[in-house]
């Protein structure tokens, strides 16, 4: 028994020793394909499931968590939210302006669409800034109102009604049906149409509509522009109608300068001994004015009559000096007639001086 234990145990020491040296002889390891352990695999699954079932259970604790503290207390927090935020409390006092009502409506609505209330927030949060007379009226439609129909929507049409009414309402739609920009600038336009629209909604309920009745109030020079283009969205409409509106500004004042260079022009200047003198010292070298060739120069009440077609100067000063009747018509330059017209001054001086 001891002699062949110990005889397999040389063998098997034999055999360990040819593989080293196998390997050793080749530069590397033999290959050996292992089998994977079953036990292994099976309790890595084991381990993943463990792993999703916890991350699961913690997920659905923090959900829990989550809720209860956005649940109730949110629920309940509404009405300091919008307080906080700058809403007002409407007690519904009879004779209040209807146009007081619609700011009240829509400042508070604006904060609720900033706070990002959905409808049902609105709801509680509108309810919770009545008071008075104003709550009380509204315990009234909810008890007469089945709590399906008791909606966000339902409130402001109630609201409306009762605090607006109805004659404001047509009055306002019969505003905007006669609306046109007039001498409104696109933006002012804009402004008081979206303000009116708003009791019109029946006649333009869409951005098509919209944009037909848009179009239709603007002046005459801007629809020249517009209409052909066929714009049916409303913000596009807009935005080339202002600059429709900017090019027409651009080109009248272009228009503008250009005629005052070329419109009719007196100058009338009272003549006097100082003033001739004054004009025959100017140097009139450096002077272009743009003037027509039939021009009369009268001093006082003498009239030296045509001046022979020939162009005169006009000084652009400050009155009481001679009076002078030019047609503008044109740009001429009059460097060639200077010395002319010069010499043209001073006799008239000097008969002036005679005359007096």
């Amino acid at each position: 028994m001891s002699v062949r234990g110990r005889g397999r145990g040389r063998r098997g020491r034999g055999r360990g020793r040819g593989a080293r040296a196998v390997s050793e002889a080749s530069g590397h390891m033999p290959k050996m394909d292992v089998p994977a352990s079953p036990v292994s695999e099976n309790g890595s699954q084991d381990h993943r499931r463990e792993d999703n079932t916890l991350t699961q259970a913690m997920l659905r604790v923090l959900e829990r968590v989550a809720g209860t503290r956005t649940g109730p207390t949110a629920r309940g927090s509404i009405s300091e939210r919008l307080k906080s935020s700058g809403a007002e409390v409407f007690r519904g006092v009879s004779g209040v302006a209807p146009n007081v009502v619609e700011y009240w409506l829509e400042a508070v609505e604006r904060i609720m669409d900033d706070l990002e209330c959905t409808v049902e927030q609105k709801l509680r949060g509108a309810v919770s800034l009545l008071r008075d007379e104003a709550y009380q009226w509204w315990l009234t439609i909810r008890e007469r109102t089945e709590a399906a129909f008791v909606t966000w929507d339902f409130f402001k049409a109630a609201f409306q009604g009762k605090y607006v009414g109805t004659s404001y309402v047509d009055a306002r739609r019969k505003e905007f049906l006669n609306l046109v920009q007039e001498y409104k600038t696109v933006a002012a336009y804009e402004v008081e149409f979206l303000r009116l629209s708003r009791y019109a909604w029946t006649i333009v309920p869409t951005d098509h509509e919209r944009c037909v009745c848009f179009e239709d109030g603007l002046n005459d020079k801007l629809q020249v522009l517009i209409a052909p283009q066929q714009v049916r969205t409303f913000a596009t409409l807009v935005e080339k109608a202002k600059i429709a509106e900017e090019a027409k500004n651009s080109e009248r004042q272009i228009r503008e300068r250009v005629r005052g260079k070329r419109d009719f022009t007196r100058v009338l200047l009272k003549g006097s001994k100082r003033g001739l003198k004054m004009m025959s010292q100017l140097k009139l070298e450096h002077l272009w004015l743009p003037i027509r060739v039939e021009t009369v120069l009268t001093v006082g009440n003498y009239t030296p009559g045509n001046v022979g077609r020939e162009l005169v100067v006009v000084l652009n000063v400050v009155p009481r000096i001679i009076n002078i009747g030019i047609a503008l018509d044109g740009l001429l330059r009059l460097r060639k007639l200077v010395t002319l017209m010069h010499s043209q001054l001073e006799a008239l001086s000097s008969h002036r001086e005679a005359v007096d």
